[in-house]
Order: structure tokens, then sequence, then C-alpha cells
């Protein structure tokens, strides 16, 4: 088992995430242009062996044709693709396109957004970082 959680934590975690119970704070769910974003946070633990660093877990789905707003995070982002297609973009990087059973990566502070074609998406988002930081950082 233990095998299996390090396994999926190394090849599924990745981008957006979630400060406490909400992806992103009630005004900036506000501007996502399709308010129907979803996300649930399935654990928030501390990373043991790493002192004040945590792991948040959650699942996200985002509707087609959706675009979040461009952010970034002060620790690594790592997500898998559950259902339809994805395209991470990343500030002076080419786009990825993740579809159904990719694994991607978001570097530390790497400036961000994901976005979505008439497919939408379900992610299952793996966030590593400083334990009571900020979670994300907007980019006006």
């Amino acid at each position: 088992m233990k095998k299996f959680i390090t396994t999926t934590i190394i090849t599924s975690l990745w981008v957006f995430a979630a400060a406490q119970n909400v992806a992103f704070s009630h005004d900036d769910m506000n501007s996502i242009q399709h308010s129907k974003l979803k996300l649930e946070n399935l654990r928030t633990d501390k990373l043991e062996g790493v002192e004040n660093t945590e792991v948040v877990v959650s699942r996200v789905a985002i509707p087609p044709n959706t675009t979040l707003p461009k952010h970034w995070h002060p620790g690594e982002e790592f997500a898998y693709v559950i259902e339809g297609s994805v395209t991470l973009w990343q500030e002076g990087k080419a786009d990825i396109i993740g579809n159904a059973g990719d694994a991607l990566k978001v570097p530390l502070k790497q400036i961000h957004t994901a976005k979505t074609s008439d497919k939408g998406a379900v992610i299952l988002v793996f966030r590593v970082h400083q334990t009571g930081k900020q979670e994300r950082y907007l980019i006006k």
C-alpha cells in the first residue's frame, strides 16, 4: 500500500489546488468565466520527514472551454488527468496537452494556467508546499 501511495504521488501530482476547502477564493471563483468549476479537497496531510511541509490532494473538474486565472504556487504541483483533456500553459514554455492517463508537473513558482477544450477535464492534483504559506498567487 505504501508503494502504491508513493507511486501515486510521484506520478500524479500538479496544477491548481486548494486553499483550505476551495481552489480559489470566492471572489476569484467569480472571475472564472464558467462558474461550474468544482474542486474537492480529498486530503491534506503533513509530509513526514520534511519539516513544515504538507501535501494537498484535490479532485478538480474543469468545465469545457474554460481557462483558469494565471497564477503560481510556492511549491510544486503534480496532476493526473482522469478524464478529458487539459492544456497546461506555462510562462516561457511550450504548451503541454494532457489527456486521460497523463501525468503533468508544474515547477516551483512557475506562472501557469489550465485550459480545457470542448471535452473539459477531471484532474487529480497533488500539491507539495510549505505549511502556512499562501497556496496560490494570482497574476492580475
